[in-house]
């Protein structure tokens, strides 16, 4: 009786001899984890505009009729600067009362009314951007509440951020490697974030004038692209 007793006990003891002694690199590998970064610079090719015509009349058939003959002037002198039809679209058009009061004693004069229409315009030819802004102002439109310039396909700019990412990172992860001795194993993880710059807006106010073109500026953009890497140690 006694052997039977003795012998699964052996057994057992032994199976966790063998456990305690497994690699622990088994359990919890070596790695080396690294983050890589690259930023490219990006030159706008688009603008978008959002051009208003503000007209107040003392009813509102006339602030009505007052306003659709300054926007279809404004309407013509976009196309004739190259502005596509498809880049023009109506993103407001309000008619509301306006009450008049008397500076000195404050009391209530009149009603007139009020007609806002405005349009969002993208300008693909941004070297006649300044050309393009002079002659909305001459057409009628006395609303102009901001520029704002963009890339429209930036999916190259991208494409090369992310490469340029994941070298600095294997770079960085070889360096360590040397440094402390090891040798670089398999990849085990690799997480991506992208840092795509928002339009700029530029806030533009300035008169109409025959003899001058707004000076317009799109500058350059900066796209940036970070991701993490864990390697494991051979």
């Amino acid at each position: 009786m006694k052997k039977k007793i003795l012998i699964p006990m052996l057994v057992l003891v032994v199976a966790v001899v063998l456990s305690a002694c497994a690699p622990a690199n088994e359990k919890n590998p070596r790695t080396i984890n690294v983050a890589g970064m690259a930023q490219v610079t990006m030159t706008p090719d688009i603008a978008t505009i959002n051009l208003g015509v503000h007209t107040e009349a003392a009813t509102a058939t006339a602030a009505v009729e007052a306003n659709n003959a300054s926007t279809a002037k404004l309407m013509e002198a976009l196309k004739a600067a190259g502005v596509a039809e498809e880049d023009i679209r109506t993103t407001n058009f309000s008619v509301y009362p306006s009450a008049k009061y008397d500076p000195q004693t404050g009391e209530q004069t009149g009603i007139s009314y009020v007609v806002d229409n405005s349009v969002y315009v993208t300008v693909r030819n941004l070297d006649s951007l300044g050309d393009l802004l002079d002659a909305s102002v001459k057409a009628g439109s006395n609303s102009i509440n901001s520029i704002q310039f963009d890339v429209e396909d930036k999916s190259p700019y991208l494409s090369q951020a992310r490469t340029s990412a994941v070298q600095n990172a294997q770079t960085q992860a070889q360096e360590l490697a040397a440094a402390a001795g090891v040798e670089l194993g398999d990849v085990q993880t690799i997480s991506y974030y992208d840092n795509i710059p928002v339009q700029m807006a530029r806030e533009l106010a300035f008169a109409a004038s025959a003899d001058s073109t707004v000076p317009i500026s799109p500058g350059t953009m900066d796209l940036t692209v970070s991701v993490n890497m864990v390697y494991f140690i051979k």
